[in-house]
């Protein structure tokens, strides 16, 4: 995911009895579906039927609130807000976000959806008093603005993959290497190389992958792309897509007691570097079964620091989500690395000792001589909620950013072996996920004999919702970001640094905030956009210098001296 906020986002847990007349739903099975379709393509990233987790969870929702009222909330959820609406104040600031309207569905969609949360209705159970010793606010202290501001240049606009908001799906822009040339993705199965201002589509999946899906969910679809670094030599790239659940024979797969709701693949690809668009060979690297539709395979890298005289050439790192498994209360991570869901691991595109003999197990991996049968060999470090990106630093430090799921964002200094937490800790907090998602807790006393490894930075959600990086600034354009970690918050669109020689394991950097201008003048990426939603990502190309996605309108900016 990566994490959007979505239909019904701050709704819920308040204890109205108001009850919605039975009149109201259809109970037609057509129309269900059609809901249950529509739930999974703008719901399922937050919500759920278990229990709260980015948002409430909904199985008491049409017992609580009218029929009505949903649907009113659902049209104009801020308007919702500013009228001083009890509940909608309340679970705003439980929440700290407002979803965007849903204006746009008609009332046959906006009835489908709300019937098929009733279909869904479970009985109210009698809940246990609050642990009164959660932390209400974790990280009191609010982000301190910097006088940092760097200015914002139109680079390029991608075309509309949707009529719906947001029109785009941009998640990732990426150099290829031993070229200037810059490549931009979006979800929605269109992967563009940009020359001047314009995209050219350069990969269609959906045309190359019979099964290739995009929804349901906020997070499925052409999830990410690498170009190996030799790849003006061999032509070789990788991509990862999301595919309908059995579609192929997983490689790694779990206990039919959890549904599988899709797969995740990793492809190789082989063209001319000369041809364009592509044309070539392929072949499936590996399969991975998911739970849910959100938390998938985020990101795939090679180290862009490596050398090749460096073991670490030519390794692919994959970072994978949980599968949503912790928020239907069937993790598949744990503190202890047996499963691949909820890390970054490590493989060798060109080896063949992998159980399905299609990629390598480098030696050097820290479990790949472990005797342990249940050890999974690939991982490279575990224990993440959604490790969203990664990269290298200058030092060439691996740091990848995890969404959180109610409190925390961090950025980790990934080390090789090391478990980081999740779903026992979020952030440097206890998160009792079998009890009460959403909550956190100080650490325990017997902390240090789960050995985890805390983040070097972090935030909470009194500043953003969802994580979003990072890149060490290594341009030569901007002065006032060089030796500083550029990440930022992909719903509001802030943008945040720390300076690379505070990342120390064991310590927090302190977290800054810089701004951007346009012509001069002052602004933000919600002004930009128009939207409060900005769905921002961060970009680099060859020579080090930076980019800014802004999903919801397909635009790219390029970071340019202030005044600019």
């Amino acid at each position: 995911m990566n994490r959007t906020f979505v239909l019904i986002a701050i709704l819920f847990a308040s204890a109205c009895t108001e009850t919605a007349p039975v009149k109201m739903y259809s109970y037609d099975v057509v129309v269900i579906r059609n809901g249950e379709r529509l739930f999974g393509k703008h719901c399922t990233a937050c919500h759920n039927f278990y229990h709260d987790d980015l948002a409430p969870e909904l199985s008491h929702m049409t017992s609580r609130k009218s029929f009505e009222w949903i649907k009113t909330f659902i049209q104009n959820p801020a308007a919702a807000i500013k009228s001083g609406d009890t509940t909608a104040t309340k679970l705003f600031e439980e929440y700290k976000t407002v979803m965007p309207s849903f204006s746009f569905l008609n009332d046959d969609d906006l009835n489908a959806v709300i019937s098929y949360i009733h279909a869904q209705h479970q009985p109210e159970q009698v809940m246990e008093a609050e642990d009164t010793h959660n932390i209400k606010n974790p990280i009191p202290d609010t982000i301190e603005t910097s006088g940092v501001t760097v200015g914002v240049k139109p680079f390029a606009k991608i075309p509309a993959s949707s009529d719906e908001v947001p029109r785009t799906r941009i998640i990732k822009l990426d150099f290829q290497p031993g070229s200037n040339d810059v490549y931009v993705l979006d979800l929605r199965g269109k992967f563009y190389k940009i020359s001047g201002d314009s995209a050219i589509l350069f990969m269609d999946m959906a045309k190359l992958r019979p099964f290739f899906i995009q929804e349901p969910g906020m997070a499925t679809g052409f999830g990410s792309f690498a170009f190996h670094p030799d790849f003006v030599k061999n032509g070789l790239f990788y991509t990862t897509h999301a595919e309908a659940p059995g579609s192929g024979k997983a490689d790694f797969a779990y206990g039919d007691s959890i549904l599988v709701t899709l797969q995740w693949v990793l492809t190789e690809w082989k063209m001319t570097p000369e041809t364009f668009p592509f044309r070539g060979n392929s072949r499936e690297l590996l399969r991975i079964d998911m739970p849910t539709t959100i938390h998938g395979i985020q990101e795939i890298a090679f180290n862009s620091t490596a050398k090749k005289s460096d073991e670490d050439y030519g390794l692919l790192y994959l970072g994978i989500g949980d599968g949503g498994s912790t928020s239907i209360g069937k993790p598949l991570v744990f503190d202890h690395p047996a499963q691949i869901w909820g890390s970054i691991i490590r493989i060798d595109p060109s080896g063949n000792n992998s159980a399905n003999r299609q990629y390598g197990i480098p030696q050097s991996n820290p479990f790949a001589k472990n005797a342990d049968g249940r050890v999974s060999k690939e991982i490279y470090a575990y224990g993440f909620r959604n490790p969203h990106r990664f990269s290298w630093s200058k030092a060439g430090q691996l740091l990848a950013v995890n969404i959180g799921e109610h409190n925390i964002e961090s950025v980790n200094l990934i080390e090789a072996g090391h478990f980081y937490g999740w779903p026992i800790r979020e952030g440097t907090f206890a998160e009792r996920f079998y009890n009460h998602s959403g909550r956190v807790y100080p650490l325990p006393a017997n902390d240090s004999m789960y050995h985890v490894t805390y983040p070097v930075a972090q935030f909470d959600h009194d500043e953003g919702t969802a994580i979003s990086g990072g890149f060490e600034y290594t341009g030569s354009t901007l002065e006032t970001l060089k030796g500083k970690f550029i990440f930022g918050d992909i719903g509001t669109g802030k943008l945040f640094y720390i300076q690379t020689n505070e990342l120390k394991q064991g310590r927090q950097a302190k977290v800054k905030r810089w701004n951007v201008s346009q012509n001069g003048t002052p602004t933000t990426l919600a002004d930009l956009c128009g939207n409060s939603r900005v769905d921002m990502r961060l970009g680099v190309d060859a020579r080090g210098e930076m980019y800014i996605l802004t999903k919801i309108d397909g635009k790219i900016y390029r970071l340019v001296n202030h005044g600019k």
